[in-house]
């Protein structure tokens, strides 16, 4: 493929777009920010339709409004309004317990203890407190998962007896849609002392603003002055600063002021327990965008793709009402509780065997239960659908990753480069409707990604920016460009080709003008006579100045006069000449006193250039002859008022001229390009021995003749035979800067020699 020479504007155009693309990139605005997120949620959206592999042992307790009425009615040996104690959670623990449930984890934060709540009668009589009661199930079960947020302390008792902990906070992104979460958080414990303080209106201290500095904690109060806490060299505050010197026996004065602990994802715990990940060895790097999860048989190993602050993409594949989840209302649950505690039979008694349950809510409306909003896949939703869809996506190891920076800027220059050979090296048409195709093939292309791989392939800046702003700026500047170069073809060859043949030009996709060696036929034809017709009018008007005593600027308007007059005739013949190039579709090159120079097969290809020549100088013949043809019917009109001048005395006209056409013709190799400067002289010209040969056989073809070469002469039989056969072979000539004879025919051009 031969490509075009890229030039310096839309080289600058190219790196300009792709420079600010990247940018772009590099600033991150909110707002491309949102229209990439818009084709992740595209995407997301029609990978769910391919019903990808997903687990198959997810259940979803759901506390929905028949729960609440269920509840509230009494039904279950108890009444309870909306927000129930902390026993109703108890017995959902209990009989999941006892159907085999494999994880039974809680969407709902406990964060404190309530003794207001009702206790629960328990067999026997024995009396439990409603927290005891969760306490002693959770134990029992050993499976529960306690819901925990950074903000969120959950008591001793609670933290004590369940299995593990997940972090359950939500970060939407700047639309309001729920993408991603962190796989961890650090969550600080404060100690008893800090929390008393917490606790006590007159302070006023909030905890979650405390700001650790060196030496010291510093402790905000609303319209109060700062507390500040001294801390020693190991990190210890000193509790007296608290209690005072009273403090119990044996207890130490120099404490740690708060505990950190790293506090998983909800999601991340639940499959933890499933594959026995041991998330204490966990592998956390996040400046290489990584965390690895070991352990249990086999050797499991998942490796999360994490941002830089911990974030994953949540692979929403498992809606809250996808048909391989296992789905039961809460009062169902409950239902077979109290079934079981009265001994009677207990329909599906078995069916959580195994399962991974998590208890949320499916309430509607806005109360404290209600925990919906948008994901990519609904505008509104179930969003403790994410702890089920990031286990999922920790259990089958299927994560979702997004380019790098270095992969999206990577991917800019590489479709801004393509954007813009395409855009250059095609025409118009032919460019604009690649770039829309690829485009499509783009898009395409990073739906199959996501959909096959569950690679996010960024859209936006690479295919908006790089891509299509590349192919309009340079479109537009091409079209600029076009347009001038389109004004400088015509400026140059308007004059010395036929409008077919600049409309060719135009039109064509690529024309040598700077230089190129092409075959041409040359055609040069000098008219005969005109030398001594000056002469005679000159020495004519010398007479003519003498007798009349013409002087000085009266001599010299009448020398004007007579020099513009041969001059009309000469250009008379001169353009019948050019007139017929031009029509036959050659180049005229240049006027050379009174030869006219012209050449076929160059700026347009022509494979008959020597046909078109050589018809062309029949016609030029011929047309020289009826110019003088028209030349003696003027002429004997001159006589007749010259007689009548000559009567009166007046100066007689003078005859009009009857020139000859003399023509060389040769075809061969030659130069062809533009001679000269756009601020001096511009022509496009050939230059070359087979020019400089059609010249010198210009200067042998007498009046009134058509020589041509021997390669012409080849070229009129293979393409006009007739015409080839009808020429006559002539001796051959000795011309200038030729070593050898050369061979020559002469072209018959009157209608009775072309006849015979």
């Amino acid at each position: 493929m031969n490509f075009r020479p890229l030039k310096r504007v839309p080289l600058r155009i190219t790196v300009a777009v792709i420079g600010a693309t990247i940018l772009l990139r590099l600033v991150d605005p909110d707002f491309l920010r949102r229209f990439e997120n818009i084709t992740y949620d595209l995407r997301v959206r029609a990978a769910v339709e391919f019903t990808p592999p997903v687990a198959t042992n997810f259940g979803f307790v759901c506390i929905d409004e028949a729960s609440i009425q269920a509840v509230g009615s009494g039904d279950f040996g108890y009444r309870y309004g909306l927000y129930w104690p902390r026993q109703v959670y108890g017995r959902a623990v209990e009989e999941l317990a006892a159907q085999g449930a494999k994880v039974v984890a809680f969407d709902v934060a406990f964060g404190e203890l309530r003794p207001d709540h009702p206790a629960v009668k328990m067999v026997g009589g024995r009396v439990m407190e409603s927290d005891d009661f969760l306490a002693a199930q959770m134990k029992l079960a050993g499976n529960t998962i306690l819901a925990t947020t950074s903000d969120l302390t959950l008591p001793e008792l609670f933290r004590t007896n369940a299995a593990a902990v997940g972090d359950i906070q939500t970060e939407k992104d700047s639309d309001g849609i729920l993408r991603r979460v962190r796989a961890f958080r650090i969550h600080r414990r404060w100690h008893p002392a800090f929390l008393q303080v917490e606790a006590d209106p007159e302070m006023r201290v909030d905890l979650s603003q405390a700001r650790v500095e060196p030496g010291r904690i510093i402790l905000p109060r609303s319209e109060l002055p700062e507390i500040p806490v001294p801390l020693d060299d190991d990190g210890n505050f000193d509790l007296a600063d608290f209690a005072g010197d009273n403090l119990p026996p044996g207890m130490a004065r120099k404490q740690k002021p708060f505990t950190e602990e790293r506090v998983w994802h909800m999601g991340i715990v639940i499959a933890a327990r499933e594959l026995n990940l041991d998330l204490a060895r966990a592998e956390v790097d996040l400046k290489a965008g990584r965390i690895v999860l070991r352990g249990g048989a086999g050797g499991v190993e998942r490796v999360l793709p994490v941002d830089g602050d911990g974030f994953f993409l949540i692979d929403w594949c498992i809606p809250p009402k996808d048909s391989r989840l296992f789905l039961r209302p809460m009062h169902a649950l409950l239902a077979q509780d109290f079934n079981r505690l009265q001994g009677r039979e207990v329909a599906e008694s078995n069916a959580w065997r195994g399962k991974l349950a998590v208890i949320g809510s499916a309430v509607a409306g806005s109360n404290d239960l209600t925990d919906r909003g948008a994901t990519p896949l609904l505008k509104d939703t179930l969003l403790v659908s994410k702890h089920w869809n990031v286990a999922n996506s920790v259990i089958t190891g299927r994560f979702i990753r997004r380019f790098t920076l270095v992969e999206e800027l990577a991917l800019i220059v590489v479709l801004g480069i393509l954007s813009s050979l395409l855009t250059w090296q095609l025409r118009a048409l032919p460019a604009t409707v690649s770039i829309m195709v690829l485009a499509v093939v783009f898009v395409a292309g990073c739906f199959g990604i996501y959909v096959q791989w569950r690679i996010w392939v960024p859209m936006v800046l690479p295919g908006m920016g790089a891509w299509m702003v590349t192919w309009a700026s340079l479109t537009a500047w091409r079209a600029f460009f076009e347009q001038t170069e389109r004004k400088r073809v015509k400026s140059v060859f308007s004059k010395i080709v036929s409008p077919n043949v600049v409309n060719e030009l135009l039109q064509a996709e690529k024309v040598s003008l700077g230089g190129a060696r092409r075959e041409v036929t040359v055609y040069f034809a000098d008219i005969r006579g005109f030398t001594t017709f000056t002469d005679e009018a000159h020495e004519a008007a010398a007479q003519h100045v003498r007798d009349a005593g013409l002087s000085g600027a009266e001599a010299t308007a009448y020398f004007d006069q007579q020099a513009r007059e041969t001059l009309a005739t000469v250009n008379l013949y001169l353009a019948k000449v050019a007139d017929t190039v031009k029509k036959h579709d050659g180049t005229l090159d240049k006027y050379i006193g009174d030869c006219v120079m012209a050449f076929w097969g160059a700026p347009t290809p022509n494979s008959q250039h020597a046909l078109a020549c050589v018809r062309a100088a029949i016609e030029a013949q011929r047309g020289i002859q009826a110019l003088n043809e028209m030349q003696a019917v003027e002429n004997r009109r001159i006589d007749v008022e010259n007689e009548a001048r000559k009567s009166a005395g007046r100066p007689l006209k003078r005859h009009l001229p009857m020139l000859a056409l003399g023509s060389g013709v040769n075809t061969g190799l030659a130069t062809v390009g533009l001679m000269g400067s756009d601020e001096h002289i511009l022509n496009y010209t050939v230059f070359g021995r087979d020019v400089n040969l059609a010249s010198r056989l210009e200067g042998v073809s007498g009046r009134g003749r058509i020589i041509i070469s021997e390669s012409t002469h080849q070229a009129l039989l293979r393409d006009d035979p007739n015409l080839g056969k009808s020429c006559v072979e002539l001796p051959a000539v000795e011309v200038k800067g030729f070593r050898e004879a050369v061979k020559i025919y002469e072209v018959p051009w009157r209608d009775e020699a072309l006849r015979t």
